[in-house]
């Protein structure tokens, strides 16, 4: 399904790479475009973080030497815009030849930029290349591609879902490698680790399994299919927790990992390996 709400943005378009420090590069998006598609209005029946991590990020010291990092963007849901991609992109290699006093300064420039480009509080951590918080591991829970099913439908299909006959109620962890979707703006395949943790009535895994591969011809940002999934188990039945999150490849230097819960925890589980 093509979309006519992002026309105008710059993903897709011939661009020229600027070098020298521009905030105004950066291009909001507002949510309610897509939230609208999932008749959400003001009041959001979840809460959650965008977390960005940029691995092409660099600028000059006041001797002109080059420093690289690894930057970690933190975004609330509530903001009333998400960041494009490409922008982001180009925003921070305009950084490439900035001279910048210290770490800290350039820390507190990216969140200056970043929460006035998402109208709303954008933290920022900054890490060396060899840090250990960039270390990966496996996903906690039990993964569904070992499920043996068939799957024949690639458009997202609430109506898959079910819950387990006679499962009670449990709590549990669920993931799947095999979440793919599409950039709604160059069709650009998007390809993600989805985990879905809940406490409430069982959920049939195959079913849950065909549900997650539905997505693979779907057009919509990284935020906003993390959102369809959510509120479409949310609408299945009443959870006392649920928690969904997706950590996203790298594209660019950029990976996307939203993460929509009930609850008040709103920290993603580790780096996986893809990422």
């Amino acid at each position: 399904m093509e979309r006519d709400d992002w026309k105008g943005l710059p993903l897709g378009q011939e661009t020229e790479y600027e070098f020298n420090y521009n905030p105004a590069l950066l291009q909001p998006i507002p949510r309610a475009i897509s939230r609208a598609h999932l008749g959400l209005g003001d009041s959001l029946p979840f809460a959650g973080v965008d977390e960005w991590w940029g691995f092409e990020l660099s600028w000059l010291n006041p001797k002109g030497v080059p420093q690289v990092a690894v930057g970690r963007f933190t975004f609330p849901h509530s903001s009333p815009a998400m960041v494009e991609s490409k922008s982001f992109k180009l925003y921070l290699n305009s950084l490439n030849q900035t001279q910048f006093a210290d770490w800290e300064t350039v820390r507190g420039m990216l969140q200056r930029d970043l929460s006035a480009a998402a109208g709303g509080p954008v933290s920022v951590a900054l890490y060396g290349v060899e840090d250990a918080a960039l270390a990966v591991q496996k996903p906690q829970g039990f993964c569904l591609d070992q499920l043996d099913i068939e799957a024949r439908q690639y458009q997202p299909d609430a109506s898959l879902l079910k819950l387990a006959p006679a499962g009670g109620e449990v709590a549990e962890q669920l993931y799947s490698h095999l979440l793919r979707s599409n950039c709604p703006v160059t069709g650009q395949p998007d390809w993600a680790t989805v985990c879905i943790d809940y406490r409430g009535p069982a959920l049939d895994r195959e079913a849950l399994l065909a549900y997650v591969i539905s997505f693979r011809e779907h057009q919509d940002f990284h935020e906003h299919c993390v959102e369809r999934i959510f509120c479409d188990l949310q609408k299945l039945a009443t959870f006392g927790e649920l928690t969904v999150c997706a950590r996203y490849t790298r594209r660019g230097g950029l990976d996307i990992n939203p993460l929509r819960t009930t609850g008040k925890n709103m920290g993603l589980p580790p780096r996986f390996a893809r990422q």
